[in-house]
């Protein structure tokens, strides 16, 4: 029986077109792609994951690449799913990368710089008080999300003390936050597959925004890495144990070094519009999310 494999990507900024190419390839390589296996729809039955009549842990992989409309139900099955056959990314690195705080704590206990961060019990409201002292800035920041959504500058000690009641009403368990930055408002976004370099962008804050994220208004620009960008973005895709990742870095002024902000473990592919910028990395990632593809769903046949 031939290998098969089920995907669920995203559509939208020509993500459908990325998928036909994938599956394309894949068949040249006799693998079968089943998609559009979006695991909200799924039951589970007799031991099985259903999806539309497929039981997809029978399948020989799944490729999740969908980050903006996951649900606690999709997660909680593809972590289930995980378990029995490959997942990409594994729910492992999937569950780590989703989560700032863990991120950065393994980060930095592998040696890699990030920027200074502290977590706080949220009843310990005299600790963000001596951190604000120290700091003069800091970034608060949702442990998880993505797209810059809910982050937030503080800037001094009223600012804070006008924070708090709105955390508080959130209902938090803690509070995760960063020493704020100095640095120019640019980034750079570095595509890892397999530990391979695919490719790299900057995006620019907004005048309005200090946030590079581009939906916080942030914009893309042509970037080339130096060696230390694209050595830094490996690594840290490594210590997170992701497959595909997209590092983002940017260059702390006051330290005088590169430090991780984030690791993402579903970063978009270039749109069309970014193309016509001349960003030509996607034939690329495809190439090695193909490889990567094929070689896990030979090591599961084999077992």
């Amino acid at each position: 029986m031939g290998r098969r494999i089920g995907m669920w990507m995203y559509g939208n900024s020509g993500g459908d077109k990325i998928e036909k190419k994938i599956v394309k390839k894949l068949k040249e390589r006799e693998i079968d792609a089943i998609t559009d296996i979006n695991l909200r729809h799924a039951i589970v039955k007799k031991g099985h994951i259903i999806h539309d009549k497929t039981k997809v842990d029978e399948l020989d992989l799944f490729f999740s690449y969908n980050a903006g409309e996951q649900t606690q139900y999709q997660v909680y099955l593809y972590e289930a799913l995980s378990r029995v056959i490959p997942t990409i990314n594994s729910f492992e690195a999937f569950r780590l990368t989703e989560d700032k705080f863990q991120t950065s704590f393994l980060l930095q206990h592998h040696g890699i710089p990030t920027p200074e961060f502290q977590l706080c019990h949220r009843d310990d409201s005299k600790q963000l008080h001596s951190i604000m002292k120290k700091w003069s800035k800091m970034v608060y920041k949702p442990t998880d999300g993505w797209g810059g959504v809910g982050l937030t500058k503080i800037e001094n000690e009223e600012m804070l003390n006008m924070l708090m009641p709105f955390l508080n009403q959130m209902d938090l368990r803690f509070f995760y936050v960063e020493k704020f930055v100095k640095y120019d408002n640019t980034d750079f976004r570095v595509d890892i597959v397999d530990g391979q370099f695919v490719g790299c962008y900057g995006r620019k804050a907004s005048k309005r925004d200090w946030r590079t994220n581009v939906t916080s208004g942030g914009s893309v620009f042509k970037r080339e890495p130096n060696d230390e960008v694209v050595e830094l973005a490996i690594k840290a895709a490594e210590v997170c144990g992701v497959d595909i990742a997209g590092v983002d870095i940017i260059y702390d002024q006051e330290r005088e070094e590169y430090v991780v902000l984030e690791v993402n473990g579903i970063p978009a592919f270039a749109t069309p519009e970014h193309e016509k910028m001349g960003l030509d990395f996607n034939k690329r990632k495809i190439e090695l999310i193909v490889d990567l593809i094929d070689k896990k769903t030979k090591k599961n046949k084999s077992k």
